[in-house]
Parts: C-alpha cells; structure tokens; sequence
C-alpha cells in the first residue's frame, strides 16, 4: 500500500512539473511594443513590426545563418556565437576582428552589399535563416529567397527608441540560436549596469544642456525628443535641448533654429567623424559663433573606428549599459573618473 502511494503521488509530482514546464512555454516574452515572441509544443511564433513567422521547433535552433545588417553583428558576437554565422554583406562595415578572422578562414562568405546581394552563393550555402532590416526595395529579392526555402526574418533594432528595448533584442537572437539562459544572463548584466549607471547620474547636483548631431547641406537635423539618443541624455542627468518635441525621428531645423536653442547648451554630442574643430567650420563657419562650439564640450561616436567600421553601431548597438557610462562620464565627469571613454571621442 505504501509503494502504491509513493508510485501516485510520484505520478501527479510528474504531471504537475510537465504542466508548469509547459505553462512556461506559452508565456508571451515581449522585447518591445515591436517585437514579441510565444511558443507552444510545436511552433515558435515571432512578431516583428508588421511580419509574424511560425517556425517549427524541428527547426531551431538555427546553426547556419546569414546577417544583412552589420548592426545584427553585435548580438552574435555578445553572444559569443559567431561560428554559426556562415554569410554577411558589406563586410567593410564590420568591426568585429573575430568575424573578420573567420571571413579570412573562408567560414564566413562575402554575401555582397546592399547594392547588390548574391543571391546564387546565398542560395548554394542553404543558411537556415537570414537576419535584415526591411528594405521595401529589397522586396523582389526576398520573394527570390523564400521561393527557395530561406527563412528572412526581418528585425528592425533601429526603429526602437529605448536602449534597453534595443538590446533585449539579444533574447530573441538568444531563443533561436539555442542560447536562451546566455541570452537572458547577458541582458540582465546590460539592464542591472543601466539602472545602476543611471542611478549614479542623479545624484549629480548639475544638470548639463545637450546639443545632437550637426548640419548636413543648410539643415540641422537634431534627434527628436523620444529618439534613443535622448532617452541616453535623460538617463544620464542632462537635459536635451529638443527634448520637449514627440519626435522619434531627426528632424530639420535651420542653423538659426538651433543657435537660438543652443545658446546656453554646454555640451554638443553625436558629432560626425571630425579630426578637430577646424574640420567643423568647413561644414558650417556658423559653428564659430555658438558658444558651445567656443567653450563647450564637443564629442563624436569614432572612439572605436577602425576604417569605414564604427563598433558603436555594433557592440554598441546591445551595450546600452557601456553607451549610457560614456555619456555619463562626458557629462558628469567627476563619476567614473578611472574610467576611460568608449564609443565616445572629444574633439578640440
């Protein structure tokens, strides 16, 4: 009687762990309000903006894949997976040395450009799925790919406006690789060095005016006011000059706009690639008149540039937490005084 009690009630302990298993499984993991993904025994479905795919659980986790976007680069080397990536285009705009080595090793192909992809060395090395940003005007080339069997999953990192909904997209990346705990332990570092970060920022007695990007032909285009850019601002104790606008693009303003704006502004970041401050003034001789340009702060986001690759739109694009430190430290220098600059470079 004893051992028939121990078999049921080992029987319903059993059940009960498969029941919560899989409860677990059918829960929602949302990364943003763009990108959610749910799975039950047999599919994982993923939403990404206005595209869902139902891929079978036979077929993760993904082994081969191809990235169209040097922006997806840096989720992959987080996670230390960069031997399953077997194609990348534009391979100039990669800053990783380990995707460059393997490149060299013939382990990763030259998959073209965004003038042109090579769809029949695509083709031929059957990746199990290819990651890109959407470009409607890629439209007939996608069609091409899916007619042959490729999975395209279209992840726009860049559209998102806050930086740690940016670098949870590391869970999805994460879920269909096969790395889902390294996924999740890598974001939780990311997300707790955020929040400290930010915490250490507000207890700062000052609160800098910032000035963004610069002009391109007669136009200004300055962040808009929910751009990531100024979520990084808020975040760091400082106030964005433009904050107050419902942005989520750039948006033109004439030099005039902004020199009126600027005028108390004691910090200009997000600077193209300029060697000096001379190089500015062949931009716009304007610049000469701003008291920011004069006696303010100026910095550009080449501290780890390496020819045409820039790691902050790499590495940088999942370390939120690296990202907010470095405008923390331009702003608040008396913070992280040890600590060196990353992403970030000031120009005199």
């Amino acid at each position: 009687m004893k051992k028939l009690f121990f078999i049921i009630l080992s029987f319903f302990f059993v059940f009960s762990c498969k029941k919560e298993t899989y409860q677990l499984k059918t829960d929602e993991i949302s990364i943003s309000k763009n990108v959610h993904f749910k799975e039950n025994g047999d599919f994982l479905t993923l939403t990404s903006g206005k595209f869902s795919y139902k891929i079978p659980h036979s077929k993760l986790p993904f082994k081969k894949i191809m990235l169209l976007n040097s922006s997806l680069v840096g989720y992959i080397a987080e996670l230390g997976a960069e031997e399953k990536i077997i194609g990348v285009s534009s391979p100039e705009y990669i800053y990783s040395d380990k995707i460059h080595q393997l490149i060299k090793e013939n382990k990763i192909q030259n998959i073209g450009n965004e003038q042109k992809y090579d769809i029949e060395k695509i083709i031929a090395y059957k990746p199990d799925a290819i990651f890109t940003n959407y470009v409607a005007s890629f439209e007939n080339t996608y069609d091409v790919l899916k007619k042959n069997g490729i999975e395209i999953i279209f992840l726009d990192e860049y559209l998102e406006e806050n930086p740690l909904e940016k670098a949870a997209y590391i869970k999805v990346f994460g879920k269909l690789l096969g790395m889902d705990k390294s996924a999740a332990l890598i974001y939780s570092e990311i997300e707790s060095n955020y929040h400290k970060f930010k915490d250490l920022a507000l207890k700062s007695p000052v609160k800098p005016k910032v000035l963004t990007n610069e002009m391109y032909g007669s136009q200004w285009f300055v962040a808009g006011g929910r751009t990531q850019i100024a979520h990084f601002i808020q975040d760091a104790h400082a106030e964005y000059i433009f904050g107050d606008n419902e942005e989520t693009i750039s948006t033109p303003k004439s030099f005039e706009e902004v020199f009126v704006k600027a005028k108390n502004a004691d910090f200009w970041v997000n600077v193209g690639n300029h060697k000096d401050k001379k190089e500015l003034l062949a931009i716009n001789p304007n610049y000469a008149k701003m008291n920011v340009y004069n006696s303010g702060g100026i910095y550009t986001i080449a501290g780890k540039e390496k020819a045409q690759a820039n790691d902050y739109f790499e590495s940088g694009v999942v370390r939120a937490d690296l990202v907010l430190k470095d405008y923390i430290k331009i702003f608040h220098p008396e913070i992280f005084t040890k600590d060196s600059l990353v992403y970030m470079k000031r120009i005199k």
